[in-house]
């Protein structure tokens, strides 16, 4: 049996049925601005900030103006770590931001010593090998550190104002690890700088 196209109109509609917008009002703004910032605000205080490098002083690691995510939560759950690339709040003015690398842990001594850093833990002396940084230190210096406290450096070493100069930071101070790379465009990545396969040699 053939089937033929029925040419009654009161079988198949084929008008299109058009629905109106609803119009938002000021209430639906403000309750979607409301949602947006109950969301958005915790996210910038508590989980991840923005920051922009200022300076050279983690170079070549890092450049001036580059755009990084930094991740607040992570050191609520686990504690920093030798290598970590940590954003802080400078001690001596924290109004300020200082980006830096963890070099020494709570516990260590940092030794540095005609441009090579050393490390004590435990009563057992180590060199410790440094393969991002272009130039050693050459400031001389030796810093026990106590169980809240972390020595910092920056990568380049000839103009870096770290702990070789105002001491070891206090773990109140920091305020969370690079994260994420985001400007320029060409080198982003995740966890920028972040070394943590350190070779100790006795």
């Amino acid at each position: 049996m053939d089937l033929q196209k029925s040419n009654d109109r009161s079988d198949i509609s084929e008008e299109n049925v058009v629905v109106e917008p609803k119009k938002e009002t000021w209430w639906d703004i403000i309750r979607f601005a409301l949602i947006t910032l109950a969301v958005v605000i915790p996210i910038r205080m508590y989980i991840a900030q923005p920051f922009i490098v200022s300076g050279l002083s983690m170079f070549p690691t890092f450049n001036d103006k580059e755009y990084l995510i930094v991740d607040e939560i992570s050191y609520r759950f686990n504690p920093p770590t030798r290598g970590d690339v940590i954003i802080f709040r400078f001690p001596e003015d924290q109004s300020k931001f200082f980006i830096k690398r963890i070099i020494g842990l709570p516990g260590e001594t940092v030794t540095i010593s005609d441009g090579k850093v050393y490390i004590t833990k435990n009563g057992e002396k180590s060199l410790l090998d440094e393969p991002y940084i272009k130039e050693q230190t050459t400031k001389n210096s030796q810093t026990k550190l106590d169980s809240d406290q972390y020595f910092v450096m920056g990568d380049n070493r000839a103009v870096s104002y770290d702990s070789r100069y105002w001491g070891p930071l206090n773990i109140s101070f920091i305020r969370g690890r690079a994260l994420v790379r985001l400007f320029p465009p060409n080198k982003i990545s995740y966890q920028p700088g972040e070394f943590n396969n350190y070779q100790l040699t006795k």
